[in-house]
C-alpha cells in the first residue's frame, strides 16, 4: 500500500475538526446575544474617536460633578470632565488589555500543550510541576511585582498575567490535545512520513482551535477584572488616560459624597463585559461539547 494511500483515512478522519468548527461556529441565539454584545462593545471601543460629545481628557473645573444633561449626557466628574466621553475611550484601553493578556496566554500556553502532548515522558511531567509552582501564584500579584518591578502602565501588568495565565491554558489545552495525539489518523500521519511539525500545526492545532477560542474567550473576563483591579490601585494606566478600573477609583470621593454616578457606570460597564465574555465562552464550551463526537 502507499504512503498516500495510507494517509487517505488520517486525512478523512482529520476532516472531523473542520466539521466541528463549522458547526461550533454557528450561531444560535445562546450564543448570537453574547456574540452581539461583545461585537457592540468592540465597535464602540473603535469607534470612540466618532462617537464622544467631547475630549476625554479635557478639565472644565465649572462644570464639575454635573448630572446628566443635554451638554454633558452622563454627567461629568470632579474635574469637569464628560463621563461618556471618558467611558467611551475608557472601552480602547480596557479591552485592549485583556485581548493582549489572552493572546500572549494562549499563544504560549497552546505551544507548551502541543510540546507536552507530543512528546510526552519526562518533559511532560516537568512542566506540570512548573505550572502547578504558577498556579500559586495569583496573576493580581505578579502584576502587582511586575509594576513594583518596571513601574506603572500597561505593559508590566499584561506581560505579569500572560505569564499568570499562561498554566491554565496550558492545561486545559494539553487535556484535549492528549487526546487528540492518541487518535488513529495522527499514527497514519507518521507513517506516511509526516513530519511531526507539520502534523501539529496543519492538523492537531486545528482540530483544536475551538476548544482554544473557547477557553480564552471565557478567560477573557478574568483577565478585564485583574486588569481593573490593577487600575483601581493606581498601578496601571495612568491619569489623565481614561480606563474603566480607573474611572472607579477616581469617583471614590464623588461617591463618598453622595455622586455615585461615576464609579457606578464604569464598574457596571466591568461588569457587563465580563458577563457577556462568560456568556459567550460558555455557551461555546457546551456547544463543543456537546457536538464533539469523541
Amino acid at each position: 500500500m502507499s504512503d498516500a494511500t495510507e494517509a487517505a483515512p488520517a486525512l478523512r478522519l482529520g476532516t472531523r475538526g473542520l466539521s466541528l468548527r463549522i458547526r461550533a461556529g454557528r450561531l444560535t441565539p445562546g450564543t448570537a446575544v453574547p456574540a452581539a454584545l461583545a461585537v457592540l462593545l468592540v465597535a464602540l471601543a473603535v469607534l470612540a474617536p466618532v462617537l464622544a460629545t467631547h475630549q476625554p481628557n479635557t478639565v472644565d473645573m465649572a462644570a464639575a460633578s454635573q448630572d446628566p444633561s443635554a451638554a454633558h449626557w452622563l454627567g461629568t466628574d470632579a474635574l469637569g470632565r464628560d463621563l461618556y466621553s471618558r467611558l467611551l475611550y475608557g472601552a480602547r484601553v480596557s479591552l485592549l488589555g485583556p485581548a493582549l493578556v489572552i493572546v500572549g496566554a494562549t499563544v504560549g500556553g497552546v505551544a507548551v500543550a502541543l510540546l507536552c502532548a507530543w512528546r510526552g515522558g519526562w518533559l511532560d511531567r516537568v512542566v506540570s510541576r512548573i505550572n502547578d509552582v504558577l498556579f500559586a501564584f495569583p496573576g493580581l500579584l505578579l502584576a502587582v511585582l511586575a509594576v513594583a518591578v518596571f513601574g506603572p502602565g500597561l505593559t508590566a501588568p499584561v506581560v505579569a498575567l500572560a505569564v499568570a495565565y499562561l498554566p491554565y491554558m496550558a492545561r486545559i489545552v494539553r487535556s484535549v490535545a492528549v487526546r487528540e495525539r492518541r487518535l488513529p489518523y495522527v499514527a497514519a500521519l507518521e507513517a506516511a512520513g509526516m513530519s511531526a511539525w507539520r502534523i501539529n500545526l496543519r492538523h492537531l492545532l486545528p482540530n483544536l482551535t475551538p476548544f482554544v477560542v473557547a477557553q480564552a474567550t471565557a478567560a477573557f473576563g478574568s483577565a478585564l477584572i485583574d486588569l481593573a483591579g490593577v487600575s483601581f490601585l493606581g498601578l496601571g494606566v495612568q491619569p489623565p488616560t481614561a480606563d474603566w478600573g480607573l474611572t472607579v477609583s477616581e469617583g471614590q470621593s464623588s461617591l463618598l459624597a453622595g455622586a455615585p454616578g461615576q464609579s457606578l457606570m464604569s464598574g457596571g460597564l466591568i461588569v457587563v463585559t465580563v458577563v457577556v465574555f462568560n456568556l459567550l465562552g460558555d455557551t461555546l464550551t457546551a456547544r463543543i461539547d456537546r457536538e464533539d463526537p469523541r
